[in-house]
């Protein structure tokens, strides 16, 4: 007999493959913020550009004349805390979270998967029949209108549900079954988000529009006289003796932007009447006083 008989070489058992823990050092978890809050801080600043956008664009001014800078973009988009938004976001993550949540045990490659529960299996039958209702609601678009956003809504939940355990356990892997249709899921709730948050700027805008009444009130001294409509808004001549001798009262204010102040008449309608650009220099002094508030019933 041999050595090599006699003295077999060692042979270690194979470590069955277990799941990769989640990165717990320092340096690994700012990496997960940072990545986190600058896709957050994104979002943040094109849905307040958009927003911004739409809401001026109601009354004819473009966006780029506002100027806004980073962080007054980013503000912009507190404005969509909306009940649509949050339960729009609500059934996302719970879609997503769902199938984390009832996981008991992670499958390896030497055990076999555990059974998936009975929610998981009836999301992932729903796939199909979810998917095809978005996409029947894309068909008839003008006719759901203003709820134009559930049809991608409901297009990207259903690519969601696809990634549920089946009925053997498994989940969808590979680019096919998994990466691309997480990807189109993306897609389909951006221009969900998106479609909200022009329809949440409009009916702002709207109601902003409905009555300048409520508007803070603007006072307008000058050294001479400004092309203003007489009609709607009121001219006084001070004496010669001082200094800003046209006075004018009966404005609005919509916006101030680096001293450029814009101002409608009473009465003024978004539809038909102009709005005037006062520029505040030392020829020109502007006052703001509180606009005339609803009376509160009872």
């Amino acid at each position: 007999m041999s050595e090599s008989d006699e003295h077999p070489p060692h042979q270690h058992a194979a470590a069955p493959p277990t799941r990769e823990s989640a990165p717990t050092s320092p340096t690994a978890l700012l990496k997960i913020v940072i990545a986190q809050g600058t896709f957050i801080a994104a979002l943040m600043f094109y849905l307040g550009a958009m927003y911004t956008s739409t809401f001026y664009a109601y009354f004819h001014i473009s966006l780029n004349a506002l100027d806004l800078g980073f962080g007054e973009q980013v503000t912009q988009s507190l404005h969509m805390l909306k009940l649509e938004v949050l339960v729009a976001a609500g059934v996302v993550l719970l879609i997503v979270a769902v199938p984390w949540l009832t996981a008991r045990s992670w499958p390896s490659a030497v055990t076999a998967p555990r059974a998936p529960s009975r929610a998981e299996v009836l999301a992932g039958r729903m796939q199909l029949p979810a998917v095809a209702v978005g996409v029947v609601l894309l068909a008839l678009w003008s006719e759901i209108q203003p709820y134009g956003w559930t049809a991608p809504l409901i297009i990207a939940a259903g690519l969601l549900m696809g990634q549920f355990r089946d009925a053997t356990g498994r989940r969808p892997t590979g680019f096919r079954y998994q990466a691309l249709p997480i990807f189109a899921a993306g897609v389909f709730l951006f221009w969900a988000l998106t479609q909200i948050t022009v329809q949440t700027a409009e009916r702002d805008a709207a109601a902003r529009a409905r009555d300048v009444t409520e508007w803070t009130g603007v006072l307008v001294l000058s050294t001479h006289p400004l092309a203003l409509p007489t009609g709607t808004v009121t001219k006084e001549v001070l004496p010669s003796g001082v200094r800003h001798r046209y006075r004018y009262t009966g404005l609005r204010l919509l916006l101030e932007r680096d001293g450029r102040y814009y101002v409608v008449p009473l009465g003024w309608n978004v539809k038909r009447d102009a709005m005037y650009i006062v520029r505040e220099s030392d020829a020109v002094w502007i006052g703001l006083t509180p606009g005339t508030q609803p009376k509160l019933l009872g």
